[in-house]
């Protein structure tokens, strides 16, 4: 009869510790689930010392029960003060894990040195084995931990139920109980020794408390588990509401706008507070009866608010209501002085930013021009390769069957200047060498690509135009990576290298074979091209194909007219 007890027990904890996993919420307390772990692992250990046939075998189920015995009443405490929104230090914390942790330790040397135990032998009471032991003084302090830990817990819980407003009565009413019963339990088996263990019971007892708790944390949690329908902002504020307009709570930011919630208790009426009668009531009711998101702006001592009303969700499960603010007072007020100037100033306006974004554009081209200057080489070359992307990119807009935005054929020609900025960080031994380069010189050289990204992000750090920086990088740093891979800085393959890059690639080798350098004449028109087609599918993007071939004379006539 008592092993039916041990295994019903140990089947109720598993399937409860299911349930658990099944209701499994990413910001619940990892305390919670350590909980649900060690529950069935200790109810698993009373259900193998009962059957067990060798000292040995008994021994090592004391081992497994005692998990449970030395680390739950820790868990169970740190729950408790997560939920009373209570922080150890981390030097305290770490420190309550170390004595539980030696506890459990000496735990695991009964048997063969007596600091938990000082003997032990084996027994049978009604079909089931005991274990006869004589405690050492390992065990007193076992019962201190014990007794420590419980201590703290009733404190944070009566501490929270008379001082704080941000923990939910609710809450430590249910916290409370399955503390009650562990330390109960723990008397009786002191005081009153009975045939059969009463704690696999009680830990069967606390988990079903600890479910329903876990169900709510994601309806009281305001600061970590306000549910997936609302993200914190410091600009913006939140206000909780059950189905029934109880009060569930709000974030720091509504405290600051509202000083009147610092007073207000979880779980409180709305209809009982003046504040959320007036605010809350009459927007939740009026979201209610139309069944959509409300809107509405609510002014107070010079700030203006927007107060938006929508439900509550957990995952998709809808849980109550939420009343999101955020205060609209700067655009407001920017709204009225629009208003109050003229479309002089508008364009004065415009005609500043213009000017400014010219300055910057400016400044850019000028540090390409700046380093192309120490590349004897490659005069001209941004110049150029700037030309021919302008041509291949007008080319792949007449069809368009890329999809081109005018934004990215802004930004790419803006960015082609920029594509060699990397070079100066190359030594001017090697970036002015009038020849080829050795192998350990040419290393140094594909360094360039790389450090142009990273000068790029650098210079357009900040930038409000976060869409031409990120095209910007992207040529600068890929320009020289080959669509079979086996281009530099990563070895991109295919589809993994930005379109930008495919582009600026084909207009910057393109220049590379039709322009003289220090060391080599420069190749003919057919022969580029027929470089370039070759390269079709290997170095560069067959896609780009059609688009380079419509390209082509236009380029040849922008590189005739420069050598006029």
């Amino acid at each position: 009869m008592i092993i039916g007890y041990y295994a019903i027990t140990l089947a109720i904890s598993l399937a409860l510790t299911l349930m658990y996993v099944l209701i499994w919420h990413r910001h619940f307390d990892v305390h919670f689930t350590l909980m649900f772990t060690f529950i069935p692992i200790s109810n698993l250990g009373f259900l193998l010392l009962s059957i067990a046939t060798t000292l040995e075998g008994a021994v090592i189920a004391n081992d497994i029960i005692y998990m449970g015995g030395c680390f739950l009443m820790l868990f169970i405490m740190m729950c408790v003060l997560d939920r009373c929104n209570m922080k150890l230090p981390k030097a305290l914390r770490v420190s309550f894990f170390s004595i539980t942790f030696a506890i459990y330790a000496s735990v695991l040397t009964a048997g063969w040195m007596p600091y938990f135990y000082k003997s032990l032998s084996m027994t049978k009471v009604n079909g089931a084995t005991m274990l006869v032991k004589t405690y050492g003084f390992m065990h007193t302090m076992f019962y201190v931990m014990v007794g420590v830990y419980f201590v703290i817990s009733i404190w944070a819980l009566v501490y929270s139920f008379t001082k704080k407003n941000d923990v939910s009565n609710k809450t430590i009413g249910m916290m409370a109980v399955p503390e009650a019963v562990s330390i109960l339990v723990y008397l009786i088996q002191i005081f009153f020794p009975l045939d059969f263990n009463l704690l696999p019971a009680s830990y069967c007892f606390a988990q079903v408390f600890f479910l329903l708790i876990v169900r709510k944390i994601c309806m009281y949690d305001m600061s970590e588990t306000h549910l997936d329908s609302i993200n914190e902002s410091g600009d913006s504020a939140f206000m909780a509401f059950d189905f029934k307009f109880n009060y569930l709570g709000c974030n720091d930011t509504a405290m600051d706008f509202f000083p009147e919630l610092k007073e207000v208790k979880v779980d409180s009426r709305s209809e009982d507070v003046p504040f959320l009668k007036e605010q809350a009531m009459n927007r939740l009711s009026t979201f209610i009866e139309n069944n959509n998101n409300d809107t509405s702006f609510y002014s107070r001592e010079g700030h203006t608010y927007i107060f938006d009303v929508d439900y509550l969700y957990d995952g998709k499960k809808k849980r109550g209501f939420r009343i999101f603010v955020t205060d609209d007072t700067k655009n407001q007020e920017y709204i009225s002085l629009i208003n109050r100037f003229n479309s002089t100033l508008q364009e004065e306006v415009e005609e500043k930013t213009a000017h400014i974004a010219e300055m910057h554009d400016n400044l850019i081209l000028s540090l390409a021009t700046m380093v192309e200057s120490r590349d004897n080489s490659t005069g001209g070359h941004i110049k150029r390769t700037s030309a021919g992307v302008r041509i291949l990119v007008d080319e792949i807009m007449k069809t368009n069957r890329l999809h081109l935005t005018r934004e990215f054929r802004r930004a790419i020609i803006k960015a082609a200047p920029m594509h060699d900025l990397g070079k100066i960080a190359v030594p001017d031994a090697i970036l002015q060498k009038p020849g080829r380069f050795e192998p350990w010189e040419f290393e140094k050289m594909k360094a360039h690509a790389a450090e142009g990204g990273k000068i790029v992000h650098q210079v357009l750090e900040g930038t409000d135009d976060e869409y031409f920086r990120k095209i910007a990088e992207n040529v600068a740093t890929y320009h020289h990576e080959r669509w079979d891979g086996s281009g530099y800085p990563e070895g991109l393959k295919g589809l993994e290298i930005p379109l930008e890059a495919r582009i600026m690639a084909i207009a910057d080798v393109y220049d590379a074979l039709v322009s003289k350098r220090v060391y080599k004449e420069s190749m003919s028109f057919e022969q580029a091209d027929k470089i370039i087609m070759e390269g079709m599918g290997k170095h560069f993007d067959q896609k780009l194909e059609p688009y380079y071939v419509a390209a082509r004379p236009k380029l040849e006539a922008y590189y005739k007219a420069l050598s006029e």
